[in-house]
């Protein structure tokens, strides 16, 4: 059996995918799927054993110029790409219009995807030919397993969903693996922030351990927060500017995690390592830390601020 995947983005959102397709693999030992993924996240996809194919999108570059000879070249080349194969089953996991009318619509195969009650855009059903009833009250993990299990038709397993991408990078762990902690710093909106300062506390605090600290970044704004993060510290190291596979080989070799609300966030969780997020507006009851190992910070005012570096110090070493 051959089935395509509509998620395109976010990370986040990617990652939480994932924990499905090892429910089918192991529901129906012959099935291989392709996998429909924004541009910026199409490595995530290939880290699992049951994807054949991956098939970038770039649905948010397009927007920015629409009608670019360019961006209609490209457009052109996906669609070619998407309808060269008639797949047994569709599954549209992401629930919006944009990627139900830009991609799902276009793929050869029966679609599935979840009703008007369930999709984040109700509208987006219109495209589907199957459509299943998920309740919203679970995990978002646990949501797409359910939406999988009722496309495919298998009972979805009671047991805690495996991501199966933490042996992608057992081969290739830093030298240092074990021996030192990610502090993961940055994120899109500013109150989703720990302060600097209550960083530098922490990074204190860690210092009689022995353990080393990493500081990963992407864009420049976040490289020079790590910089001064790290000054005067012995023990900090700001990492050079990485792909997302090579985030994720320090993170797959980190000790233990401490992070803000971020997509880096899940794809600790995804790798199955000890991992402490900072939540301040956000609820993590349905989007939060899923996996082995995972532990939250909640600010009861949901003002991040008023998490302190002892709070987080505590919890790491318990986790320790």
């Amino acid at each position: 059996m051959h089935v395509l995947i509509v998620k395109t983005s976010s990370m986040g959102d990617v990652l939480h995918t994932l924990p499905a397709l090892t429910d089918a693999m192991q529901a129906i030992p012959d099935i291989r799927f392709d996998w429909v993924v924004e541009e910026n996240f199409a490595q995530i996809p290939s880290w699992h054993p049951a994807v054949d194919k991956v098939l970038p999108v770039a649905i948010r570059r397009w927007r920015k110029h629409w009608f670019g000879s360019q961006q209609r070249e490209e457009r052109v080349l996906f669609k070619r790409d998407l309808q060269s194969r008639d797949y047994d089953v569709v599954i549209d996991a992401q629930g919006l219009i944009k990627s139900a009318a830009l991609v799902t619509r276009l793929a050869k195969g029966v679609k599935h995807g979840q009703d008007s009650r369930s999709a984040r855009e109700p509208f987006a059903s219109w495209w589907y030919d199957k459509r299943h009833e998920i309740n919203k009250q679970q995990h978002a993990v646990e949501r797409t397993r359910e939406l999988f299990a009722k496309s495919l038709g298998y009972e979805k397993p009671a047991t805690q969903g495996d991501y199966a991408i933490a042996s992608h990078f057992f081969a290739t762990l830093p030298e240092d693996a074990h021996q030192y902690l990610v502090f993961l710093h940055a994120t899109t909106r500013d109150n989703k922030h720990w302060p600097e300062a209550h960083w530098r506390e922490l990074i204190e605090l860690v210092q009689p351990t022995g353990l080393r600290i990493k500081l990963p970044w992407g864009a420049e704004h976040e490289h020079q927060r790590a910089l001064r993060m790290a000054e005067g510290f012995g023990h900090v190291e700001v990492l050079p500017k990485l792909t997302l596979e090579q985030v994720a080989q320090q993170l797959a070799g980190a000790r233990a995690v401490v992070s803000v609300d971020t997509g880096l966030s899940h794809l600790t969780a995804a790798l199955d390592r000890p991992n402490i997020t900072l939540f301040g507006p956000t609820n993590p009851g349905l989007i939060g830390g899923y996996g082995k190992n995972q532990h939250e910070l909640k600010a009861d005012d949901n003002r991040l601020s008023n998490i302190t570096s002892q709070q987080v110090m505590s919890e790491l070493r318990m986790m320790l």
